[in-house]
């Protein structure tokens, strides 16, 4: 297969799999996080933004890690699944995140987006 047909098809596969999870995400959570931060709510701008690149560095990694469009796709999926869970267990424990989001806490957006940029890191980390 030529190079630049393996990029193009990599790039599109990543893409999609982030809107993907983008459009997962925001419908797991308790509030609108577009609408939030088209009003300029910084905290939900942090948390989003966290849990994008966290995603994202576990589809770079498993981009370098993976021989095949399938492997890629699983590990795709699995960051998802294991992004989905920090963001569950973590409003479980530190709770009211829908009214701390909404009211525009950035600290707790912040907290929310580190998270997700710590359990992608290491998620990516774990790819090898």
């Amino acid at each position: 297969m030529p190079v630049i047909l393996n990029y193009v098809i990599h790039l599109a596969l990543a893409s999609g799999l982030i809107a993907l999870f983008l459009w997962v995400y925001t419908a797991i959570t308790p509030f609108n996080e577009f609408l939030l931060i088209r009003q300029g709510n910084n905290a939900a701008a942090l948390s989003l933004a966290g849990s994008l690149i966290g995603f994202s560095l576990t589809i770079a990694s498993s981009l370098i890690h993976t021989a095949d469009y399938q492997q890629f796709t699983g590990w795709a999926f699995g960051a998802m699944l294991v992004q989905v869970l920090a963001y569950g267990v973590t409003t479980m424990i530190l709770r009211n995140s829908k009214d701390q989001i909404e009211s525009g806490n950035t600290a707790y957006g912040g907290l929310l987006g580190a998270i997700s940029l710590s359990i992608g890191a290491v998620n990516a980390a774990c790819i090898s």
